[in-house]
């Protein structure tokens, strides 16, 4: 069947909504057989994926099995069995282990992606059962967006440029906040970037990594395949007959069309990230509008289902991130690294030490919210650290060492600096007492490079983000002259509750029952991995095997359970 570029009233077997990891399904469905159209609210196509760090976490794939990883199907299952918790229904996880491999051969055969493993980036949690210290992230080799032609223009833009034309790969990442403390391991990485992004450019290549290389490969894909991408074209509501969803009514142009859906419609809509009302009732009534997930994610997908009787879960989670308290409208700087290097360490608005500051963060975010319960309001925050850590790293994505702190941030309060701990916490409104004896405490404990209060630096997640020139603990230095504090506000990437699924990627009603003809991926589907992030790009990679799933079962690949889970 030959489809439309622009939305009319047409049949198709699949709509997929949405083109972050919804962009997968297409593929999957595609080399199943249907027919598909994408559609998309928004005038970019990448969604959040487009916006992320652009790994993903598939335990066992054959990335990481080519590269020499010795993980298994079973290590996988171990691991999440134990970091889920009960915290997601054990078919959501295990369906995910059961089609993660199936998913990148795939990738590998539908898209221009070079794969790579991103050996060494711990699981979040390597040191519970079936854990990874060496990691199961993997990522994209730098893509030369030119391969979009002309859509190009397309591909939702990323959260941060680098100053030069230079692809950067979360690998790459590491090193680069390590450029003065280990030169000889991150210079010629940043060489061969700037090499790669300004030479490709004299030749008439874009190169990018990340999150845009992930999405410019999917939708390379789907370009490839002849896919129709509608964009600025939004969900209205699902059309139902006789119990199924048949289709979608859309809004485009100022016009309502309907586009039906044979084989069935896949919500693959992001979360509610930008819509503050439901994050209010849902999450905690103080939250900002500071989420780094794409501006067009206000939960329509979701609405849409519950209309249609679809039941939903883990509306109150989302993939948490500490940040620098933004100025003005300025979307936040996300600190990953910075919290884990040493000479530094985290204060709530009582001058105390509240959490191990190396930790993932959406265990940080938990963790904060935690307190927000019991206090009654968000805790106010800030990162201190000395002027020996300035010199050293990078801070906030794009403040060299030694170079300093945005004049902006001490005017808006965000940013103080002082000579000693005393004046330190004038600045920052904090009882002096209190700010003086958690740096003696803290102090004490570094020196000694045992964290005896949080655990900072016990687990190889926390020390894959330190500084090794620095021992016996990677992550803890005693602060000593100037001292800076830099403000911390809760941010995110985006929420991560949403659609109950099962493990075909069926929506489920407020009953259990499977939907019919109706799917719900990536973060418009309650989160496969309950109320935890097991790995750097656990999102990305439960949205494109449940992208690949929903696909292949939509073409009747796959069977259907003798029983429908409920949960």
């Amino acid at each position: 069947m030959t489809l439309p570029r622009h939305p009319e009233s047409t049949t198709v077997d699949l709509v997929v909504i949405g083109s972050g990891t919804g962009l997968a399904a297409a593929l999957s469905a595609y080399e199943a057989g249907l027919s598909v159209v994408v559609v998309e609210k928004s005038q970019w196509v990448g969604g959040s994926t487009a916006r992320s760090g652009g790994a993903f976490w598939i335990p066992a794939n054959p990335v990481l099995t080519d590269e020499g990883s010795a993980d298994t199907y079973q290590r996988g299952a171990t691991y999440l069995e134990s970091v889920v918790a009960g915290s997601a229904p054990a078919e959501r996880w295990r369906s995910f282990l059961d089609h993660g491999s199936a998913t990148v051969e795939m990738l590998r055969r539908l898209t221009p992606m070079k794969l790579f493993w991103a050996r060494g980036y711990s699981d979040y949690h390597p040191e519970l059962p079936g854990g990874s210290a060496a990691g199961r992230s993997c990522e994209c080799r730098p893509l030369d967006l030119k391969l979009l032609g002309a859509d190009r223009k397309k591909l939702r833009p990323a959260v941060l440029e680098a100053p030069v034309p230079m692809p950067v790969t979360g690998a790459d990442y590491k090193w680069l906040n390590l450029m003065a403390r280990k030169p000889g391991r991150a210079i010629p990485r940043i060489a061969k970037r700037v090499a790669q992004g300004i030479g490709g450019l004299l030749v008439g290549r874009e190169y990018a990594a990340g999150g845009q290389a992930i999405a410019a490969g999917l939708f390379a894909g789907v370009r490839r395949a002849g896919i129709p991408v509608w964009t600025e074209t939004s969900l209205e509501r699902l059309v139902v007959e006789q119990g199924r969803v048949v289709g979608a009514e859309l809004r485009h142009n100022g016009k309502t069309v309907v586009v039906r859906a044979e084989r069935g419609v896949v919500l693959a809509t992001g979360g509610f990230d930008h819509n503050l009302p439901q994050r209010h009732a849902h999450q905690h009534p103080e939250l900002e509008g500071w989420s780094l997930g794409a501006d067009t994610n206000t939960g329509d997908g979701i609405r849409a289902a519950e209309e249609v009787g679809a039941g939903t879960d883990l509306m109150d989670q989302a993939w948490w991130f500490p940040a620098v308290a933004p100025l003005g409208d300025a979307a936040p700087d996300v600190l990953l690294a910075e919290r884990s290097l040493p000479g530094s360490l985290m204060v709530d608005e009582t001058g105390k030490r509240f959490i191990n500051e190396s930790g993932d963060y959406m265990s940080f975010g938990q963790r904060v919210l935690e307190l927000a319960r019991d206090r009654g309001a968000l805790p106010g925050m800030w990162l201190l650290f000395d002027q020996r850590y300035r010199n050293s790293y990078v801070f906030a994505g794009a403040h060299f060492p030694r170079a300093p702190l945005p004049k902006a941030w001490y005017e808006a309060g965000i940013a103080h600096r002082a000579d000693n701990p005393a004046d330190l916490a004038r600045a920052m409104g904090v009882d002096a007492e209190a700010l003086r004896a958690t740096l003696g405490r803290f102090n004490e404990l570094a020196a000694a490079g045992v964290d005896e209060d949080f655990q900072r630096g016990a687990s190889a997640y926390d020390r894959y983000y330190g500084d090794p020139t620095v021992a016996p603990n990677p992550n803890l230095r005693p602060l000593d002259g100037t001292l800076y504090a830099v403000r911390i506000v809760l941010s995110d990437l985006g929420t991560c509750g949403g659609v109950r699924a099962d493990g075909l990627g069926r929506a489920l009603s407020t009953t259990g029952a499977p939907i019919p003809g109706l799917y719900a991926i990536g973060n418009a589907a309650a989160n496969a991995f309950g109320n935890t992030y097991p790995g750097a790009g656990a999102t990305i990679g439960q949205g494109l095997v449940y992208g690949y799933i929903v696909g292949r079962h939509a073409a009747g690949k796959l069977p259907d359970p003798a029983e429908p889970a409920a949960r």
